[in-house]
């Protein structure tokens, strides 16, 4: 019997199974996208770190974004888990500008650091009121652990294409009164500890001091 005389009731079987296989694969895939899309919602995303700075004018906790700055987090978190940040004072402070802590002691000497680390200040994050980033010299790459808390949008301190900027690594999540508190003591001069004759300017008359930093979340 030649092909094309097939009986149609031959052929239908054929036909038939074809929409059930693609019912089938549909199903699979689904079930397949499905278990995908539960195991990334399942996923718990990882908490920011969170840093408390228990000073004597209060508490201040700030959110680090490892994310996005993540040599820059690490760095600071060696600091205050080696105890460097403890007993170091805020020795800069303008009003309606920053104030900056994080290096010198009451006598006004500098802390020893670790060696510098890079400016991750292309990261996206921005110098808005209360972020924290890093302080610098001229060098973009010369921040070790003073790190400073805005008090002001500072939209001069991002990296542009004249400004190699200031990494922001964090934000205040507690203690913004402490911090509008800080800026808006008293300041005055006081002589170097490490450059005798040398006088430093934005300083607390009465010095306000990191009493002790720890890591608590």
């Amino acid at each position: 019997m030649p092909l094309f005389s097939i009986p149609t009731a031959s052929i239908l079987p054929a036909f038939r199974l074809r929409p059930v296989a693609a019912v089938a694969v549909a199903t699979v895939t689904l079930v397949v996208m499905t278990s995908v899309q539960l195991s990334a919602q399942e996923t718990p995303k990882a908490k920011a770190p969170e840093v408390e700075l228990d000073t004597t004018a209060g508490k201040i906790i700030i959110e680090l974004n490892a994310e996005k700055a993540p040599k820059t987090v690490a760095n600071f978190l060696d600091y205050v888990k080696s105890g460097h940040f403890n007993g170091t004072i805020f020795h800069r402070v303008i009003p309606d500008f920053m104030i900056q802590g994080g290096g010198l002691d009451d006598k006004m000497k500098e802390k020893k650091t670790k060696p510098p680390i890079i400016n991750e200040a292309g990261n996206g994050l921005l110098n808005k009121k209360y972020s924290v980033a890093m302080a610098r010299t001229n060098d973009p790459n010369s921040a070790t652990s003073q790190f400073f808390i805005n008090t002001k949008d500072n939209v001069f301190l991002n990296r542009s294409g004249q400004n190699a900027g200031y990494a922001v690594f964090g934000r205040v999540v507690k203690g913004l009164g402490i911090v509008d508190t800080i800026s808006g003591t008293k300041t005055t001069s006081r002589e170097s500890g490490d450059s005798p004759g040398m006088r430093m300017r934005d300083v607390p008359v009465k010095p306000i001091t990191i009493k002790s930093a720890k890591v608590i979340k």
